[in-house]
């Protein structure tokens, strides 16, 4: 009996000393993290408005941290793929997601085989920090200038108006089918790697329109290359441009924002560093003036509202989905 009472004795002091010592490197964390890179997995093609967004924070964001930080695009399957690769990452903090709103709830809805993870069980969310309407736009040699003759158009000619997004699962995918389901058309969507690659196909006729976030198309309807018939939410630099609910349509197409998050797992105290430089960077007047150009605007938001526009979005998409006419 008494060396039984000894082994456990031995074994409860070898379990004390166990935890000790697993507990020193996350109390040390938050002074000495980071100490080496950070890279940013954005699920977008280079050139995106998301890709431009990540990189003028990031450039601040390495100020802030006195680190290196790397902007990985990663974009594929409706940004599913970058989505993954950080969910699958060490959970040291050294990984981070700037991510746009379709991954995380539309591509789920649309695609769940492909976007089969829960962003809200195996990612830990940050903050939102840039917002940006979804803007329909045409080529200026399109035979209408405005939604309503767009409608009639596509109604004459089924099957023949193809509009462009940014991949499958995004929000500009979803919206064409929104438009379908409230306008009775046959509009084709052209899904593509990424917002960048879409632009170029619409500037060169392959697809007669895109919808993408307005970031992604201004300076091309400044030049007037391209016209927007449509957008999902009102834009002060754009009044003319109405969205479906002002037309009397039941749905607007929807819009965009973005979000950083870590891997699920990932050590608090990395968060109570990262999170204060992350908002003074986002916050930054300079990434305002690069981004506002592009019809992206800055945000704050705290984890609470990515968790609660997550699982409001996905009801949502959900809902719009299942009242969707079935594919032919």
């Amino acid at each position: 009996m008494i060396r039984i009472i000894r082994m456990i004795r031995m074994i409860r002091i070898a379990l004390l000393a166990v935890l000790a010592v697993s507990v020193v490197p996350l109390a040390a964390l938050a002074a000495d993290w980071p100490r080496g890179p950070l890279t940013i997995v954005v699920p977008l093609a280079a050139g995106d408005g998301g890709d431009t967004t990540a990189r003028a924070m990031a450039d601040l964001l390495a100020k802030e941290l006195d680190t290196a930080v790397v902007v990985s695009n990663k974009p594929g399957a409706g940004g599913a793929v970058g989505v993954q690769q950080v969910i699958a990452a060490r959970k040291d903090g050294y990984t981070l997601l700037f991510t746009q709103n379709s991954p995380l709830t539309i591509r789920r809805v649309l695609e769940p085989a492909a976007a089969s993870y829960d962003p809200l069980r195996e990612l830990a969310p940050l903050a939102i920090t840039t917002r940006t309407p979804s803007v329909l736009v045409v080529r200026k040699e399109a035979p209408f200038d405005t939604f309503q003759e767009l409608v009639a158009y596509a109604r004459k000619n089924p099957g023949k108006l193809r509009i462009g997004n940014a991949g499958p699962g995004s929000a500009g995918d979803l919206s064409v089918q929104v438009i379908n389901a409230v306008a009775e058309t046959d509009l084709l969507s052209v899904p593509y790697k990424g917002a960048a690659p879409a632009v170029t196909d619409v500037l060169g006729g392959q697809v007669e329109g895109v919808i993408l976030a307005l970031g992604a198309v201004a300076s091309h309807m400044k030049s007037g290359a391209l016209k927007a018939v449509a957008i999902s939410s009102p834009f002060p630099d754009l009044p003319h441009v109405p969205t479906l609910s002002k037309l009397g349509y039941r749905q607007d197409i929807l819009g965009v924002w973005f979000a950083w998050m870590l891997p699920a797992g990932t050590p608090a105290e990395v968060a109570q560093v990262l999170l204060p430089a992350l908002q003074r960077a986002a916050r930054n007047p300079a990434v305002a003036a690069r981004l506002l150009p592009l019809g992206i605007v800055q945000d704050w938001e705290p984890a609470t509202r990515v968790v609660s526009e997550i699982r409001r979005e996905y009801e949502t998409v959900a809902d719009v989905t299942s009242r969707l006419p079935p594919k032919r």
